[in-house]
């Protein structure tokens, strides 16, 4: 049987369903805010070929985005909102003023991922949350919100993601 309660968290509604008579957390892994968003950043990493900085750029947010993540009762493990895509931007800039838009993306989608879910897969036992759902529930929003902010600041800031012309 399931019901549902809502917990807000920085001002954010989440709706958590609740299983009753349910032993133990059910992990499950979110479409669109994991699978999707993983391929996506697969393929621009090989399009853009951006391999050595897209892996220091997703190290950076992803320690970032951990240090920042914590576990909210009943909820699962939240992160705020607007400092991961403002983090990103800047990390994307300064390693690739020219493909800084895909490698925005790429880092601030990764990195929230591995930062907010991976990293904390130990912490959801005891925090009661009936469902912990990887790329889902609140972090669906801040991988959203964090690859798409941070790719509008890095478009805007920088480059448009093509390198000069050469003579």
């Amino acid at each position: 049987m399931r019901t549902q309660r809502v917990r807000y968290y920085y001002g954010v509604p989440y709706v958590v369903p609740v299983l009753v008579n349910s032993p133990g957390t059910v992990i499950a892994v979110n479409l669109g805010g994991a699978v999707i968003p993983f391929c996506l950043s697969l393929y621009l990493i090989v399009k853009h070929r951006l391999y050595g900085r897209a892996f220091v750029a997703v190290g950076i947010v992803t320690v970032v985005v951990h240090l920042m993540a914590h576990p909210v009762p009943g909820v699962g493990i939240a992160v705020p909102i607007f400092i991961p895509p403002l983090v990103t931007a800047l990390v994307a800039l300064t390693l690739s003023r020219w493909r800084a838009a895909p490698l925005a993306y790429i880092a601030g989608s990764l990195g929230t991922l591995i930062g907010a879910d991976l990293l904390n897969l130990d912490k959801i036992r005891g925090i009661g949350a009936p469902v912990a759902s990887i790329g889902g529930a609140g972090k669906f929003d801040g991988i959203f919100l964090t690859g798409i902010v941070a790719v509008l600041l890095a478009g805007l800031l920088g480059g448009g993601g093509h390198a000069p012309a050469r003579a």
